[in-house]
């Protein structure tokens, strides 16, 4: 007797839905066009070419975007999550947007666990999406708080801090790496010298290390890092795992402990970068662009400029890319907004000043 047809056999109930709800996210992938490479000028460094991979373009406006993508479809493929799961994640706005905007797709609940200084814009992107907000004192709490609430709603904690460095397809698969590549194929210095990147879950440095090694690409992967984050300690010294204090202003990237995600190993270079240097590379790039840009694209922004600056004064040429992390306008009553600098005791006209000087003179001084 033969064997009987695969495609005529009956799923598991819980296993048509996974086909639906990895069909849905396929088919919003399949509508969505990749996000631009954007050159950015600098005149006085001819020899030396910066560009940002812009991300806010995304559907949720984000970098996390693809994050959130690929953690949907990690988490359906290994059956964690079924039809009617509450999906919860710990997140300081940007995942959690992206993860709601999927959640809806897919007729899930949605629970976010993020700090109470959240940008209210993030918080408000949420609620459109129809997830809810859980509001913790400060970073280090949603460790805790995220995986007790899925316990509590008998939910799915995605745990982006974890899986984040496992659930992209590294070799490919239009991973952000393989989009730069792309993109960059037919510019003067196609194989970049440098790709910058800043690290909250590791994710981003984790898949295009990888990436680039894979492909044997000669690009070093540097990573921009907040003052107040741990991974700068932990890539100098191994044994630094957590650091105390206050959490760096800059949402979405550096943290108070050592995530899984995070491999120093493919990292070749981490650069600490204080807030208002982020804060004020942010508003000195939004002037170039003519629009608003968030706080870690200025903390790349800062590094490639640091970099570029190196280069110059060594007399190399060679291309710098870096991330245009998530759109401004989310951060008008906070970085953008004096007062609100004003209030945290930050002065910018210094860092603000010397960049500048950079985009006019070639030179960070």
């Amino acid at each position: 007797m033969p064997p009987a047809n695969p495609s005529t056999c009956p799923l598991p109930t819980n296993r048509e839905w996974a086909n639906w709800a990895v069909g849905r996210i396929e088919a919003d992938f399949n509508r969505s066009a990749d996000s631009h490479l954007i050159p950015i000028p600098v005149p006085a460094l001819p020899n030396i070419a910066l560009y940002l991979k812009d991300e806010s373009s995304h559907p949720t406006g984000s970098l996390k975007h693809r994050l959130a993508r690929s953690l949907f479809l990690y988490a359906l493929c290994n059956g964690w999550i079924d039809k009617g799961t509450p999906v919860i994640e710990a997140s300081s706005g940007s995942t959690a947007v992206s993860e709601a905007y999927f959640a809806r797709m897919l007729g899930l609940d949605f629970h976010a666990v993020m700090p109470k200084s959240t940008a209210q814009a993030k918080i408000e992107a949420i609620q459109f999406h129809g997830g809810h907000c859980h509001f913790v004192d400060c970073a280090a709490d949603m460790y805790d708080a995220a995986p007790a609430l899925a316990t509590e709603l008998g939910g799915h904690y995605m745990d982006q801090f974890t899986f984040a460095e496992r659930a992209t397809d590294w070799r490919g698969n239009n991973n952000i790496a393989e989009s730069i590549f792309a993109q960059m194929a037919r510019e003067p210095c196609p194989v970049p010298r440098w790709i910058v990147c800043g690290a909250g879950t590791g994710g981003t440095s984790a898949t295009i290390g990888r990436y680039v090694r894979y492909n044997r690409h000669g690009t070093q992967i540097c990573v921009a890092d907040p003052d107040a984050s741990v991974f700068h300690r932990h890539w100098a010294d191994r044994s630094v795992t957590r650091v105390e204090g206050p959490s760096s202003l800059i949402e979405g990237i550096g943290r108070p402990r050592m995530e899984p995600s995070f491999l120093p190993e493919v990292v070749d270079r981490i650069e600490a970068v204080s807030d208002a240097q982020s804060i004020a590379a942010a508003r000195v790039t939004s002037d170039i662009l003519g629009r608003r840009v968030g706080g870690s694209t200025g903390t790349n922004m800062w590094v490639c400029a640091m970099l570029a600056n190196e280069m110059a004064q060594r007399g190399e040429c060679g291309s710098i890319v870096s991330i245009l992390c998530d759109d401004g306008t989310r951060y008008a009553d906070t970085l953008f907004d004096n007062d609100w600098l004003a209030e945290r005791g930050l002065d910018i006209a210094g860092p603000q000043a010397r960049l500048e000087q950079f985009f006019a003179e070639g030179s960070l001084g």
